[in-house]
This record gives C-alpha cells, sequence and structure tokens, in this order.
C-alpha cells in the first residue's frame, strides 16, 4: 500500500517481534472455537503514526459492507477511527475505510451519553481503559468512565449491513444517545420519527472523491437507526448547536439526538446502512436484525459465521501467540474484499446508478494479488467467481477492470493486477464467471494505452486523471519498457507489466486465442530490457534507451531485481546462478528485504528455484518471528487488505504462491507440528504434518503428499485440496 511522497522520509521500517514462550500450547481445545484466540488489537498501535498495522477492533461477519468499531479520533485519509494510544471513546462508528490510506465514505456514527446532550465529537468523548475493554470478531464491549465513579457499559455486534448497539446506563443518570451523520463541511441530512423511534438519514461524504474520474454525484450513504426505547425528547443538531424538537435537517455537521424517559438503564439501537436508500436500509434491518432487542441473537449469528471459517483449522504445537497470530490473520483476511451489494441489488460509483447483480470492493490489487487472493481461493472459494464477475460489472460500467476500488477507481498504485486475479481463478479452475467478458477486459488492459497516456506522468495520488491502467504503455509498446523520463515509476510498471502479460496469456489461452497468448508470453519476457548487466540489477530506463535513475513503487532496484515472479528460472539464468544467489543472500542479510511493503513478500521463497531451498526455510520463519507478535503493535506494516496476514497464513502452512496467477505454490517451512484442514467444499481434509518440528528442527528434509515423495519444492492448487496428508519430515541442519 502507498504511503504518500511527503511523508516517505517517515516510514519507520520494522518493528522488534515478541520472544515466543517456551512452552506449547496443548492440542487446540475445540471447546470455546478458535474464534476465542483472535486478537483484535493487532495491528493497532505503532512507533509511527501511519506505519504499523493499520487495523482496528471492528466487530462484523467474514466480507462484511459495514464493519463497526470503537472510535478514538476522526478518521481520514491516513488515520483510523481507533488507535490504541487514544484514551477517549467519541463514538462508534460503522465505517467502510478499507486501510489506512484510503478514505471513509458513507460512515455513521452514534454514541450515548448522559446528562446534556454533547453532539461535537470533543465534548462527547469519554475516558476508557484497556483493561475494561473486551474486543472479538462476534462483539467489542467497553466500560466507559461516565464521570462521578459512574460507568456507562457500551457493547457492539453487528451483521454485514447492520451495527447492533447495547448501552447499560449508570441508575439514576439522564440517559441520551447522539448520532453524527455528517461532519464540518460535509452536507447530510437527518430524519426523526419518534413514533417509530427512528432516525434516518445519509451522508454523501466520499474522502477520495478528488481521485480517479468517477465523481458520483449521487452518491450517499443511508442509514436508519431503530430504538427499541421510546424517546422523551429528541431533535437534531448541526455543529455545536441543538435544534430542540426539530425532526428533520439538512445542513453540513448535522446530527440528532434522543433522550430516554428517566429511569433507562439499557437501551439497543439497531444501525442499518445502505449506498441504495433509506428504504433499503430498512429492508436490510428487517432481513439481519428484525428484533428490537436483538443483540445477543445477532452476536450469536456472527460468532458463528467466523467460527465456520476459522474452526475449519485445527492447530497443534503452536504457542499460545502463534495460535492468536494465525487466527487474528484469518481474521483480517476475511474482512477483504467488502460486500457492495444488498439482496441482488447494488450501487455502482462507477456510473451512478443501481444495477442488478452482485458486487464487491475494497481492491487493493497491487496489495492482494500477491497472497491474499491464493488465501481467498483454498478458504472463500465459494465467493470467488462472485468477486471475479464483480470486477467485470466494474469494467462493463466504468471502461476498465479495477486498480484501487474504493468505491470507485482512485487510480493508486500501478500496475492492472486484476488481470492476475482472473488469471489465477481461471488456473485454479474457477468457471462460473464470463471468460470471454474476462478476457475482452484483460486484453484492454493489455494493449489500450490510458486517455492522455503521453502527455500526463500519472504521479502518486495525481488529481483529475482519467483511469491510470497501464500508465506508459504507449512506450512499454513501442519500446519494450515504460520510459522514466516520461511517465512516474517506470521501472516498476515495466516490471508489472511483463507479469501481467503472462496473466493475460493465460485468459487467452483459457477462451482459445492460441495466437494472442503466444503473443503476450513473448511481451512477458519484456522484464530483461531493464536488467543492466554492468551492475547485476535491474534499472528503470528513458525514452532513448540510456539508464535513468529511480522509478521504483515503494522499493528500490534490490526489491525490484527480484520481481519477476513469473519466470524466476529466466531471471536466473539472465542474471547467472551465482550472480542470483549472492545478490539474494546479500539482499536478506543487509536488511533490503522491507517485509512492511508487498514487493519484497515473494523473495524469501526465490531460494527454492535455485537449489537452496533450506535458505528460504531459515529466512521465512526470520521473517515471521521479526513482523508478526500478539500485542497491539505486532505488524510491522500496514496490512493492506489482508496480504501481510495472508503472508503469515501461507507461510506457516508451508507454502507460498511465487507467481501468484498460476496455480503453483513453492514449499517452506511449516511452523507447526500438525495443520488439519477443511477446505470449504471439499470432503477430505488436508493434514500438514511435521513431526518434530521446533526452532531448532526447522530444516525439511524430505516432503511426501499421500505418501508419494515431492521431489521438487513445489506444489500445486490441485495438490492442497484434494486433500490427504502433506508430510513433512524436519530436522535441525540443512538438506543441501
Amino acid at each position: 500500500m502507498r504511503t504518500p511522497r511527503w511523508l516517505a522520509a517517515l516510514v519507520v521500517v520494522f518493528f522488534a517481534g515478541s520472544v515466543a514462550p517456551a512452552q506449547a500450547a496443548p492440542e487446540l481445545e475445540r471447546r470455546h472455537g478458535n474464534i476465542d484466540l483472535v486478537n483484535p488489537l493487532i495491528g493497532t498501535d505503532g512507533e509511527s503514526a501511519t506505519e504499523y498495522g493499520g487495523m482496528i477492533p471492528s466487530t462484523a461477519p467474514p466480507f462484511a459492507m459495514t464493519r463497526w468499531s470503537p472510535m478514538t479520533r476522526q478518521n481520514w485519509v491516513s488515520r483510523l477511527p481507533y488507535h490504541h494510544d487514544d484514551t477517549k471513546i467519541t463514538g462508534f462508528i460503522g465505517t467502510h475505510q478499507p486501510a489506512i490510506w484510503m478514505g471513509d465514505y458513507g460512515y455513521v456514527v452514534g454514541m450515548p451519553g448522559i446528562g446534556d446532550v454533547k453532539p461535537t465529537m470533543e465534548a462527547r468523548g469519554l475516558p476508557f481503559r484497556h483493561e475494561d475493554e473486551r474486543a472479538k470478531p462476534d462483539r467489542y464491549s467497553v466500560d466507559l468512565d461516565a464521570g462521578g465513579g459512574k460507568k456507562l457499559r457500551a457493547e457492539l455486534t453487528g451483521t454485514s449491513r447492520v451495527g447492533v448497539m447495547r448501552f447499560s446506563y449508570p441508575q439514576g443518570a439522564p440517559a441520551n444517545f447522539v448520532l453524527e451523520a455528517t461532519r464540518a463541511g460535509i452536507t447530510g441530512n437527518v430524519r426523526i420519527d419518534p413514533a417509530r423511534r427512528e432516525i434516518s438519514g445519509y451522508n454523501p461524504d466520499r474522502q477520495d472523491s478528488k481521485l480517479g474520474p468517477f465523481k458520483a454525484p449521487n452518491f450517499k450513504g443511508y442509514f436508519v437507526a431503530s430504538f427499541d426505547t421510546g424517546f422523551d425528547s429528541f431533535g437534531t443538531s448541526s455543529g455545536g448547536a441543538l435544534h430542540e424538537g426539530e425532526t428533520g435537517r439538512t445542513d453540513p455537521a448535522v446530527g440528532a439526538f434522543a433522550r430516554f424517559p428517566a429511569g433507562t438503564r439499557q437501551v439497543q439501537v439497531r444501525i442499518a446502512t445502505s449506498f441504495i436508500s433509506v428504504e433499503q436500509a430498512r429492508e436490510n434491518l428487517r432481513r439481519e436484525a428484525p428484533d428490537p432487542r436483538s443483540f445477543d441473537r445477532v452476536a450469536a449469528q456472527t460468532r458463528a459465521a467466523w467460527s465456520e471459517k476459522l474452526d475449519r483449522v485445527a492447530i497443534e504445537g503452536a504457542t499460545p501467540d502463534q495460535l492468536a497470530n494465525f487466527y487474528t490473520g484469518m481474521f483480517h483476511a476475511l474482512q477483504y474484499p467488502s460486500e457492495m451489494s444488498e439482496y441482488g441489488r447494488y450501487y455502482s460509483a462507477y456510473d451512478d446508478r443501481v444495477h442488478r447483480g452482485v458486487s464487491y470492493t475494497s481492491y487493493s490489487l497491487w496489495d492482494t494479488f500477491r497472497a491474499e487472493n491464493a488465501f481467498l481461493t483454498l478458504f472463500a472459494p465459494e465467493r470467488v467467481d462472485d468477486m471475479v464477475t464483480s470486477m467485470l460489472h466494474d469494467f462493463t460500467e466504468g471502461g476498465w477492470l479495477p486498480m484501487w476500488k474504493n468505491p470507485a477507481e482512485t487510480n493508486i498504485m500501478v500496475g492492472t493486477n486484476a488481470d492476475s486475479i482472473i488469471a489465477e481463478a481461471i488456473n485454479k479452475g474457477f468457471t462460473g464467471f464470463d471468460r470471454e467478458l474476462a478476457y475482452r477486459a484483460v486484453y484492454k488492459d493489455a494493449m489500450t494505452p490510458p486517455d492522455r497516456d503521453t502527455e500526463l506522468r500519472y504521479a502518486d495520488r495525481e488529481e483529475g486523471t482519467p483511469v491510470e491502467a497501464r500508465a506508459g504503455l504507449t512506450w512499454y509498446q513501442d519500446k519494450g519498457w515504460v520510459a522514466a523520463d516520461r511517465t512516474a515509476e517506470a521501472g516498476s510498471r515495466t516490471l508489472d507489466y511483463a507479469y501481467e502479460d503472462w496473466a493475460v496469456a493465460q485468459v487467452a489461452k483459457a477462451v482459445g486465442r492460441t495466437a494472442d497468448a503466444e503473443f503476450f508470453l513473448r511481451r512477458s519476457q519484456n522484464y530483461r530490457t531493464l536488467y543492466n548487466a554492468s551492475t547485476g540489477f535491474m534499472q528503470s530506463r528513458n525514452l532513448d534507451g540510456s539508464w535513468a535513475k529511480g522509478g521504483w513503487t515503494e522499493g528500490d532496484e534490490w526489491v525490484y531485481t527480484f520481481d519477476v515472479m513469473h519466470d524466476v528460472p529466466g531471471l536466473i539464468d539472465l542474471m547467472g546462478r551465482d550472480r542470483f544467489l549472492s545478490t539474494l543472500d546479500r539482499h536478506l542479510a543487509e536488511g533490503h528485504n522491507n517485509h512492511t511493503n508487498e514487493p519484497s513478500h515473494h523473495i524469501a521463497y526465490l531460494y527454492d528455484y535455485a537449489g537452496q531451498a533450506w535458505k528460504t526455510q531459515e529466512r521465512v520463519r526470520q521473517i515471521a518471528k521479526s513482523d508478526y507478535a500478539n500485542r497491539p503493535d505486532g505488524l510491522s506494516g500496514n496490512d493492506d487488505c489482508g496480504q501481510m496476514s495472508s503472508w503469515y497464513l501461507l507461510s506457516a502452512m508451508g507454502i507460498y504462491p511465487v507467481n501468484p496467477a498460476s496455480d503453483q505454490y513453492a514449499i517452506g517451512s511449516p511452523f507447526f507440528t500438525k495443520v488439519t484442514v477443511r477446505l470449504p467444499g471439499r470432503h477430505r481434509p488436508l493434514v500438514i504434518s511435521a513431526p518434530g518440528n521446533s526452532d531448532t528442527n526447522q530444516y525439511v528434509q524430505g516432503v511426501r503428499l499421500n505418501g508419494k515423495p515431492v521431489t521438487k519444492p513445489f506444489l500445486s492448487h490441485r495438490d492442497l485440496t484434494g486433500g490427504g496428508e502433506l508430510r513433512f519430515t524436519m530436522g535441525p541442519s540443512p538438506r543441501t
């Protein structure tokens, strides 16, 4: 995920990992379930204000449209609504912000209070302690300090489109609730219906609206807040001003409030969200949380939804911290992409219309094509066809496949990595989407330069640009490289386009376009145009062919020299095996492998291709220990919609997709003695066993799949989904 250039110098690279306890945990107990091992506070803190895990302790089911979180600060691009260092809670937010470097949109905030109604964030905040806080995927609770020794207990759970809150007020305290629809400068609407005990309205804020060409003028996040308790009095607010008894208002910084009758001790509030209409929000409420006192029922349903996924994996031989890291990683990875459709319909921010069909958003594709998507093909295969179909809807409505959809194209990052997602789905046997339409979409990515391609540099977060797609494609098609003196980040783009050409070739082959497939396979060799044999590194080039400086996206020549995921044997041949290995050794030994940014994620696995798999086994474990820990600052970098977590999850199982667009996984070193995986839709579980596995016995001596020796350090997707036993023999010394 991209850091804005003005903050690049502030990036903090690594946080130290915690030391694992000496004693391993006993075999996982099923009595409570794996959901109780999740620690949603992992990734909520770090030394840098921005370069940390970038997570919030949200509650909602997997892939939820709206996530519900305590709010300790106002969120915007580069700032999330919760940070572990903060000492006051100012509200409970229904958020759609997918990652720290992206903006929120159509959010809504609610907050309980006692005494005077306080509509502003600064006035309404109540102190809390982490000792009084409980965070799990199915519910969040906290005791707030209401002053004078009084406690106000807040509990939060949610469905995909409805947040359910339960507030226990101090005895004898006048109880109220404030709803914030919009902030300063954002004009929204609230409407109060006391007879229905309801507040409804909309918030049109889309914090990334300056990015990309799709302005979506009719976009709104709609909401309906329904209370189980009648109102004693009510009104609206604008800024800090209260308008007593008013039932409707359209204004900047608009909100509403309700006071409850004297003696009220507990109130439940259900807030339904929609991108279609207030009426659709009511329908979402009716479908997902129809009971006014549904908190416990919704929490149980959300717990069951998470347990259905988390309990598919049973682990033996792990420490308590490793269990927390693994199941929290699953919790993170199974949130993205997020649902955008609402019972057969969805709002598209590309053409500003409502359509029939399925839709997802939060597509951080530059990050997630590397491992997050591979994790989903294993653990959420039932959603993969719809996720690809959603991207094809984006192509139909907006003209291009998404790069970073939130909820329209933002033009953030580089490359058309949807090509990789589609090729991966095809190579792994998914068939429930329109392959001909998919080929038309990836063909356009590969062959059609974006508008004004020869005029614009397409710099990071450049405003007022058309869809970026493969910026610099004009030069790439003509020269074989993107020209660094014409297009920003040209070196990274060249290597990405070569990889994506390989992916497009897979789609072409699948639909019978043999000549096209051969063309794109040949063009995927364009990575060779950047190799400077005199230095031994990849280097960007100017239009005239001269070598240029820089031109990289979140990395440098050390990282991008190894960014040839589709043809590692060809890269070894290009560099020469000895130079390849010595450069790889230096890359990992001298601190060039910045795991906080995704282009480094596959590099430790490259030894598998060069006959030194034992170094992969060693390095992968080192990265896991240094960059993942069971504490708030336990993620070294932004999780980026599940990519950081997916690296850990797959690596812990002993596999990683170096070439994500293929069906192949490189073999590493499993972290545990036994992992039993019941993959969705499969009758036979996959058992990954590594008897005697430990920090000492970290080296793989041999691998057998269902009794047959695996002679090369690679497995196919079918090898895994077929189930059976993947058995590792471990030892204390490398097998060279």
